[in-house]
């Protein structure tokens, strides 16, 4: 995976807590990272995901995480978090995730966020917003 795949990227600095007794970040932050991410996307291209939940009845269900871990990360340093709306459904969406140490090219980890949009009460499947839908595909278009 490479940097210029990613439009938008989020920097971090790993906190000290967040690392074990190895020194490098423990394998469960990666999914808080990750998530981190897609929220500073959503509120990068506008997208205000408290009215989806509280005036539409609808929400995102987290229906498959993957991480791939490539390189060590440890304690102190800056990442770079690249996101990517990369299959837009009809009532899916798959992200794809870039982790890049601060000024390196070279990938420390891929992660694949697969969230389903319900509407809140019966969590049964429900078209994405067409508004969500225009947003993630003017940002993403090359």
């Amino acid at each position: 995976m490479k940097r210029d795949q990613f439009k938008f990227f989020y920097e971090l600095r790993v906190r000290y807590a967040e690392v074990d007794s190895q020194g490098i970040v423990f394998n469960a932050h990666y999914l808080t990272y990750f998530d981190t991410a897609i929220t500073e996307y959503m509120r990068h291209i506008n997208y205000d995901y408290h009215t989806l939940v509280s005036q539409r009845g609808l929400d995102f269900h987290l229906v498959k995480s993957t991480v791939e871990y490539l390189k060590p990360i440890g304690f102190d340093e800056i990442i770079e978090i690249g996101v990517s709306a990369h299959k837009i459904g009809t009532s899916s969406l798959t992200w794809v995730l870039a982790i890049f140490k601060k000024g390196l090219s070279e990938c420390a980890a891929i992660g694949e966020i697969v969230w389903v949009c319900s509407r809140v009460g019966t969590n049964k499947s429900h078209p994405l917003p067409e508004d969500f839908v225009k947003l993630l595909s003017e940002h993403e278009k090359p």
